[in-house]
């Protein structure tokens, strides 16, 4: 990882030079209005010191799904008073990203001006990573940037394909997001653990057995722990449950053990007899006393104590998933409360925490603590795929 350039290896003043900066402003929408602005401040910052250094700054980014096709309602220009909105700066709008169109707006642009070119995914030569497209688009540039970790699992012509034909970088959001990946498992400073949770072990099976060769700790939570915990023979009544891959969870117990990886799963749970909030069947009980019609929903308090206990003699955290079903209370219980000793040994200085995915950024923010953890990363896909051990195709390209 440490072979990849940043915006530090470009020359200070950058007047005259563009700047082709892949981003990803994918920003969730409705009734025509951006919902959340979050990819776009994550980009903001290489965006603005680019700019801020001379450069004519030109937007990449895909929109939706088009398959290869314009369509209107997926046109980048939806998002275009968004991005101006949080970058604080006008914005030209693109039609083209290639040809004789794109090469007329950008030659109107001033040094600092920023452009945001058309929705990638509108040409089929961007899935399908084809170099003769790549090289269209490098024509309208003098170095490329790329600041979409989340697409860096995609091996498209403006995620791999220019980082071929032109001198490539890093920008600030996908340097911070390598910086802090490396740190958890790259080359992390040991006892490490890792939080996995979520509703089922066949989503993250490749996470798991790769986690159980690296990590010192492994804490299972959510429904996954209860395949985990049905391999181990415990009747976990009526709660979700892929009992069809208990055989898997017993060789990725098997290959823990044999890596030494300690395997926590929950010996107090909470359950119910529904899943609403608030049940009046609600109560708290041994692993091993749970009634046929009842689910477990949540990790009980004295395991929720047991693992804070383990945090804290570990050096870092990369958590994945939250342990119970933290949307409806109370089984929130469980994620909260570990969340924030992971944040209170983190702002000791006493752990490097590093968190990603939909679910566990959700329940960070529920529990307050988003900012007291050492790294979020809003990536998806390429989060999960990178804690299979997987090498992102976005990444590789940089280092080249």
């Amino acid at each position: 990882m440490a072979a990849f350039k940043t915006l530090d290896d470009l020359p200070q003043d950058l007047t005259g030079q563009r700047a082709l900066v892949r981003v990803d402003l994918n920003l969730p929408m409705s009734d025509g209005r951006a919902t959340d602005l979050t990819r776009a401040r994550a980009v903001a910052p290489t965006v603005l010191e680019l700019s801020e250094r001379g450069a004519k700054v030109l937007l990449l980014a895909h929109f939706g799904r088009p398959k290869g096709e314009r369509h209107s309602t997926l046109s980048l220009s939806e998002v275009l008073g968004a991005v101006e909105e949080v970058m604080d700066k006008e914005i030209m709008f693109i039609p083209e990203v290639a040809g004789p169109v794109a090469a007329q707006a950008i030659d109107i642009l001033g040094p600092g001006d920023v452009g945001l070119m058309e929705n990638t995914r509108f040409w089929p030569g961007e899935e399908k990573n084809d170099p003769e497209f790549a090289k269209a688009i490098a024509a309208n540039g003098d170095f490329y940037v790329n600041d979409a970790f989340s697409a860096a699992h995609r091996a498209h012509a403006t995620t791999t394909g220019l980082a071929h034909v032109l001198p490539a970088y890093a920008g600030r959001a996908m340097e911070a997001e390598l910086k802090a990946l490396e740190a958890a498992l790259g080359n992390p400073t040991p006892p490490v653990a890792a939080v996995v949770g979520g509703a089922k072990v066949s989503t993250k099976l490749a996470v798991l057995e790769n986690l159980a060769g690296k990590v010192q700790h492994l804490i299972i939570g959510g429904g996954m722990a209860n395949t985990f915990l049905a391999a181990n023979g415990v009747n976990v009544g009526k709660s979700l449950c892929e009992h069809d891959l208990t055989d898997t969870a017993r060789a990725i117990m098997d290959a823990a053990d044999k890596a030494d990886c300690t395997i926590h799963l929950p010996y107090d749970v909470v359950v119910a007899k529904e899943f609403a909030a608030n049940p009046p069947s609600l109560r708290t009980c041994n692993v091993h006393e749970v009634a046929d019609d009842e689910m477990i929903l949540d990790v009980g308090p004295l395991a929720v104590e047991a693992l804070g206990d383990v945090l804290k003699t570990c050096a870092t955290l990369v958590w994945n998933g939250p342990l119970g079903a933290f949307e409806t209370p109370p089984f929130d219980e469980a994620t909260v409360a570990l969340a924030r000793t992971a944040s209170a040994l983190t702002q000791a200085g006493a752990l490097v925490s590093v968190a990603g995915g939909g679910d566990t950024v959700a329940a960070l923010a529920h529990a307050g603590v988003t900012d007291q953890v050492t790294y979020v990363s809003t990536a998806g896909g390429a989060f999960l795929e990178w804690m299979e051990g997987k090498e992102l195709p976005g990444v590789a390209a940089l280092s080249r």
